[in-house]
């Protein structure tokens, strides 16, 4: 699968090598009046097809998230808290190694602010964004918001349909009055077919994982023996015990109905629960007890007076009766079920999916947890072979608890990155898996025992089998505390720029000790010398000869990490780099303020307050191209020595560029 998708991300980089500047995101604006003082400025982006504009809440270490700048504030207005906006996309990048968060079709941004001068007739904005689709371009764009003259009683919105490329005094002149305070908000594209299976099913295994507790697996022969033996026949008593197991699903997903109506009041509200640091920190302390639970300290029940009272409607027979027995089982059970409960609703809640992702994976939770008590039902014969209810029940629950531990401090993870407290870094968090799982091998050997295991006369061999299992994943995750990449687990720790090496334990960040870099140099990816000014690189490549290949990469830049990590590491394409040329790399998402005295205002009034804006422009008035990556070989007289390529995944195509270039130059 991985192949195809490199070949057609070759092919897509390959039919875009010589694009010009693109401008995929088209910008509009509005003002929304809330009171004779507040309104809310709302700024709506058209994005063409198979292009993204990232979050302001995209994860540090990942793509370059939009970032807001509201110009003349002081004295005239004040903002009134963070910018909004409308229900993201999330996906992981394992480039990066963090979540991307991204708006495709349509965003919406809406900052509401308060006026304080009664004379402040506009207020200027603009937004730093970022647009992908095979190749990334920072963009930024300005907004002129017209405020209203005079006070009437009756909220309105002035909106102001301004596309921010083209921004002028005659068209916030020609701002059009309407009679509305409701913004359209970009619906989120919802999840493929294929996501939400897969979340069903995994939903569904951890239902029937749940069914190997103590408090679940007894009740199965019990109650499909009950509904057998109490109906006039088997057909019968086989329709109560599969209508039973229907409504443990009903009464799953109907737990998620509330969700619904929350997202139908606000629709950013998941976005806003997955993003929470102390909804985060909530989940993590929620899940631990939930893991100290398992592990036998105490259990988490429900009032007994709820489960009397719920077991006392179960006694009216009929199918209300069956209804309340399903009822009574879950919250008898829920010393059980309830922390795999807890991990659905957390991790449904916090994948930013919306109701929909949460109520398919209740259904499948609830469908795994009544799948046994359907099955034996349908072949009650089967009854007799069950396992018989031991001291193993309790071994599934511990182990449970292992995994329950482990996965809190996912959240613990995400709310660490969010306040940016650099706490929980990835060998911290590697660290504490390693401890996890070490210590569930050496449980299920037999060397912890726990309150309420029983007596270990030997190992089983599903116990052994498991005990290996947990025991080669614990070595496996040792090479991740010296910057191994852990693919198998890339979704849970932290990236590797959230580290304390990033580099990785004990590597080398220097060429030989007898070698000294060129002053304005430093050493990049593959050892290689790289200057970040193009002046200081220019001057060096005509004094040792040499031609010069200018790298338009970005920090947060995918396919030039792509590029870097695929195509420069090929042994033939990095001896050119090292020995043929001089590497200019300029970073157009560099936020690192700019001089006083090197800040300037294009003719189209941009302001170039950034080292990476300079180079962004740099790049666009020169080259006429604004894409990344973007590599240009030059020779001594700054000219052009080939044609410019972009993305070229394609390490025979990419090399042949490079020694085209090479050649001329010679």
């Amino acid at each position: 699968m991985k192949k195809v998708l490199f070949f057609l991300l070759s092919f897509l980089a390959f039919a875009n090598v010589n694009a010009q500047i693109v401008n995929p995101v088209k910008w509009s604006s509005k003002v929304e009046k809330i009171s004779d003082t507040e309104f809310n400025l709302v700024m709506e982006g058209k994005i063409e097809d198979n292009w993204h504009v990232y979050s302001q809440f995209t994860p540090e270490g990942g793509p370059l998230a939009a970032e807001f700048k509201f110009k003349d504030a002081k004295g005239n207005y004040e903002l009134v808290g963070k910018v909004k906006e409308s229900p993201y996309k999330k996906q992981y990048n394992d480039v990066f190694e963090v979540d991307e968060y991204y708006f495709e079709k349509k965003v919406t941004f809406i900052q509401k602010v308060k006026i304080l001068n009664p004379n402040l007739t506009t207020i200027k904005a603009t937004i730093d964004y970022q647009v992908c689709k095979e190749v990334c371009i920072n963009q930024d764009n300005a907004f002129t918001f017209s405020l209203p003259k005079t006070v009437t009683a009756n909220p309105e919105a002035v909106v102001v349909g301004v596309d921010t490329t083209q921004v002028d005094t005659t068209q916030v002149a020609k701002a059009e009055v309407k009679s509305t305070t409701t913004v359209e908000v970009a619906q989120p594209k919802e999840a493929d077919d294929k996501g939400l299976w897969t979340i069903f099913i995994f939903a569904l295994l951890g239902g029937f994982a749940a069914t190997f507790t103590p408090c679940v697996y007894p009740m199965i022969p019990m109650t499909v023996s009950f509904f057998l033996k109490q109906s006039d026949n088997k057909s019968k008593g086989r329709f109560n015990a599969i209508f039973y197991g229907a409504c443990i699903v009903l009464i799953c997903f109907a737990i998620t109905i509330p969700f619904h109506i929350f997202e139908g009041i606000s629709r950013d509200i998941f976005s806003e629960i997955s993003t929470n640091v102390y909804l985060n920190i909530f989940f993590f302390l929620i899940f631990v007890i939930f893991a100290i639970s398992f592990f036998g300290a105490f259990e988490i029940t429900m009032p007994s007076s709820l489960s009397n009272k719920v077991d006392k409607a179960s006694d009216k027979g009929g199918l209300i009766g069956i209804f309340f027995m399903a009822l009574t089982l879950i919250i008898v059970s829920f010393s059980c079920i309830g922390p795999a409960l807890g991990f659905v609703f957390g991790t449904s809640l916090n994948s930013d999916g919306g109701a929909l992702i949460l109520s398919i994976a209740m259904l499948g939770f609830g469908f795994g947890l009544a799948l046994p008590f359907m099955f034996f039902a349908l072949t009650p014969s089967l009854l007799g072979n069950m396992p018989k209810s031991g001291g193993w029940l309790n071994t599934v629950k511990v182990v449970f608890g292992f995994i329950e531990l482990a996965l809190a401090f996912k959240f613990l993870s995400n709310a660490d990155i969010g306040m940016d407290l650099h706490l929980l870094h990835r060998e911290v968090f590697i660290a504490i898996w390693i401890a996890v799982f070490g210590a569930l091998a050496l449980y299920l050997f037999g060397k912890m025992t726990l309150p309420h295991d029983s007596p270990l006369s030997h190992l089983s061999v599903g116990r052994m089998l498991l005990g290996v299992t947990s025991l080669a994943f614990t070595v496996y995750l040792i090479p991740g505390l010296w910057g191994a990449p852990l693919k198998l687990i890339s979704a849970f720790p932290p990236p590797m720029t959230y580290s304390e090496s990033p580099q990785g334990f004990g590597s080398k960040t220097t060429v030989e000790s007898n070698t000294k870099l060129p002053d304005g140099a430093e050493l990049t990816v593959h050892n290689l010398v790289s200057f970040t000014d193009y002046q200081t690189g220019v001057a060096y490549a005509k004094k040792v000869n040499k031609p010069i290949m200018i790298d338009f990469t970005g920090k947060q830049c995918v396919n030039c990490r792509l590029m870097e990590n695929n195509v420069w590491s090929d042994e033939k394409v990095l001896e050119i780099l090292k020995n043929d040329l001089v590497l200019i790399s300029l970073y157009g998402d560099d936020k690192k303020e700019l001089p006083q005295a090197e800040q300037y205002v294009t003719k189209e009034g941009k302001e170039i307050t950034t080292v990476g804006k300079k180079w962004s422009e740099f790049q666009i008035t020169r080259f006429n191209n604004n894409s990344r990556p973007l590599y240009v070989l030059l020779d001594l007289n700054e000219k052009e020595l080939n044609t410019p390529v972009a993305y070229t995944p394609n390490i025979d195509e990419y090399l042949a560029w490079l020694k085209d270039g090479v050649s001329k130059f010679k």
